[in-house]
């Protein structure tokens, strides 16, 4: 028998992609579970790119569960929002009216009930609604890590009420690192350096390496698996990972840009977005850099070493790109798509904290992305 309803949280996403389609369905199939914990998730508002799906009414129902399966078919088979307006219980407003939309909603569900706004998308144009959905008194969940890695006076707006925003699932996936930095600097222990490898993607792609893989062989591998980006390029430019150290240095007290972080980047100029197609890259681009990358591999083996794509944030700034490591260290055991990262403070300093697990992936993002709505419960009451 399911628990009275103590808590509602109405939601609004931004993002059908594979982390919002995923988040979608983990909230269906997790009802049980939820209700037994007197808890209900109100899906009233779903955006992609360019458009707003949202309820008739957005004070006392969302959509249904049929309805949100309906719309991750939909969207998985390229259909538009609009294709889904047959079936009722919705409104579709299209761009630039879908903004003003979700920022009524903002207002409006804000001073009542209250309203999360998921940022499951993977754009910087969010940032404007996001603060306005703060000056509302909404709560704010993302994956979405460039919001939070643009203007400073951005992020500090974003994180101004941190009871209200969760965005744990923007560097680890569902690891809990950002908690884990929060507690220890709110106990008063101050974090020295975070040491670790924040990217799937390449921790994937640098032990697959291990076993005489081809460069190109293993990127377009890692791909087929939802591992990267839409463009591989994202990940191996190493400003996914940079964004993430970014975050974390900002977490940390640093007033610091993208332009303060040394980042190598895994391919030239010449091979960049500006040069070449993503089609291109991937037929032709890729493998160009075979030779130059089992060369790097080759040297550190002869040493005893591995290659690993790691940051490293520390008082003097952060650094992110290849290092060699030992085999037998915890970087250097890094198997898969783990991501592995170490923790040093004043209590952590001779044996640092670590958190070790899956660190990619739209499944376990959206896992991430669900369980830090589902933090913010205790800011909602049922309503009528």
């Amino acid at each position: 028998m399911a628990a009275p309803v103590r808590s509602v949280l109405p939601v609004v996403l931004l993002g059908c992609g594979g982390v919002g389609r995923h988040l979608l369905r983990h909230i269906v199939s997790c009802r049980p579970l939820h209700a037994n914990q007197g808890v209900a998730i109100r899906v009233v508002g779903v955006a992609d790119s360019s458009s707003l799906l949202v309820a008739d009414d957005l004070h006392s129902s969302g959509f249904d569960d049929a309805l949100l399966t309906d719309l991750c078919a939909a969207k998985s088979a390229g259909s538009p929002l609009s294709s889904l307006l047959a079936r009722g219980q919705c409104q579709l407003f299209n761009n630039p009216e879908a903004r003003r939309k979700v920022i009524h909603a903002a207002s409006v569900l804000g001073k009542t009930t209250g309203l999360v706004l998921v940022d499951c998308s993977a754009t910087y144009d969010t940032v404007g609604m996001l603060k306005d959905a703060v000056d509302c008194g909404c709560c704010v969940v993302l994956a979405n890590k460039k919001p939070l890695t643009c203007a400073y006076e951005d992020f500090e707006k974003l994180v101004s009420n941190f009871r209200r925003i969760r965005f744990e699932s923007t560097v680890g996936a569902g690891l809990p690192i950002i908690a884990s930095v929060t507690r220890i600097i709110a106990s008063g222990d101050p974090v020295s350096r975070i040491v670790g490898s924040l990217s799937g993607t390449l921790g994937y792609v640098m032990s697959e390496l291990e076993d005489g893989k081809r460069f190109s062989e293993v990127v377009k591998t890692a791909k087929s698996l939802g591992y990267t980006e839409p463009d591989p390029r994202d990940d191996l430019s190493g400003m996914d990972v940079a964004r993430k150290a970014l975050i974390l240095a900002r977490l940390l007290g640093q007033r610091i840009s993208m332009e303060n972080i040394n980042v190598e980047s895994l391919y030239p100029n010449e091979l960049g977005p500006d040069a070449m197609s993503t089609k291109d890259f991937l037929e032709s681009g890729l493998a160009q850099l075979d030779k130059s990358i089992e060369e790097r591999v080759k040297a550190a083996s002869l040493k005893g070493n591995v290659l690993r794509y790691v940051c490293k944030i520390e008082s003097t700034g952060c650094q992110v790109g290849l290092q060699e490591l030992p085999k037998n260290s915890a970087l250097g055991r890094l198997r898969g798509s783990d991501n592995v990262v170490e923790i040093y403070s004043r209590c952590y300093e001779s044996a640092p904290l670590v958190i070790q697990g899956a660190g990619a992936g739209n499944d376990t993002t959206a896992a991430g992305v669900l369980a830090d709505i589902l933090d913010l419960q205790d800011l909602f009451h049922k309503t009528a």
